[in-house]
């Protein structure tokens, strides 16, 4: 690596990055694994949970962050884009990591890069992974930036996935419908493994391509009732109750499912 990017600021780093990969996606997984290798070679993630979906990824994310640390369970959450600041993306402890965090992260990633190419969004994906993997946590939450299956968070295999919202998104990149994209997101799913579906009408490919894969379904919509302004969550711990919050109760929805996939 040259000498000199050791006293880069981060927005150096972050400039220098866009312009690494001569386009901005390439969907796959085989170049991030490789140099994920490299950095951590007997990685061993603790409890992990990973969320794809259109809308509603960040807010269940945000719901199981807070959850955990308020039961004194420590947590790093990974998620994108960020508001004001790139540092927002990359939490511990719900905490933002610090400018010089992220800048030994990057140095880090790129000397295990070698000749390989990464996009903007899997340079950044690497650095914040490989920062999970030098502090001692019990959970990483992993939010999907673009589909699911080809995503470069989808290298890390999760022990429970939540499937959020699935609606018309990135269309040139999964496809040209409903359908194709929730393929594409049912692909964070492993086979033996819970994964939470909160969407309230999923296209019929979706419990289709988790069964293929064989993991282990819960479609809450299957176990809610709308009671007025409420959403009735049974459960065999008994039930919950949760503001609809917008028309179609998406908000309260994604809430419960960051709750399910906690239990």
């Amino acid at each position: 690596m040259d000498a000199a990017r050791n006293a880069w600021s981060l927005e150096q780093w972050l400039t220098w990055q866009q312009n690494l990969h001569v386009r901005p996606m390439d969907l796959g997984l085989e170049r991030v694994r490789e140099v994920w290798q490299r950095l951590v070679p007997d990685a061993r993630p603790p409890l992990v949970i990973t969320v794809a979906g259109t809308n509603g990824k960040g807010s269940c994310v945000a719901a199981m962050e807070a959850l955990l640390l308020a039961q004194g369970v420590t947590v790093a959450s990974y998620t994108s884009p960020h508001l004001l600041r790139y540092n927002e993306r990359v939490r511990i402890a719900g905490q933002p990591v610090d400018d010089a965090a992220l800048c030994g992260a990057f140095a880090a990633v790129e000397a295990a890069r070698g000749a390989q190419t990464l996009t903007y969004f899997e340079f950044g994906t690497l650095a914040a992974l490989w920062l999970f993997h030098q502090q001692t946590v019990a959970v990483w939450l992993l939010e999907v930036g673009l589909g699911g299956r080809l995503d470069a968070v989808n290298i890390i295999d999760p022990d429970v996935a939540v499937i959020t919202s699935i609606d018309l998104d990135h269309q040139a990149w999964l496809g040209p419908d409903r359908a194709s994209i929730a393929r594409e997101k049912a692909g964070i799913a492993r086979a033996g493994r819970p994964v939470i579906c909160a969407d309230p009408w999923p296209p019929e490919t979706l419990p289709a391509a988790l069964q293929e894969i064989g993991a282990v379904i819960y479609m809450l919509e299957k176990h809610l009732e709308t009671q007025g302004p409420q959403l009735l969550w049974q459960r065999p711990t008994g039930s919950l109750e949760m503001p609809v919050a917008t028309p179609e109760g998406l908000l309260g929805r994604n809430l419960l499912a960051a709750i399910a996939a906690l239990e």
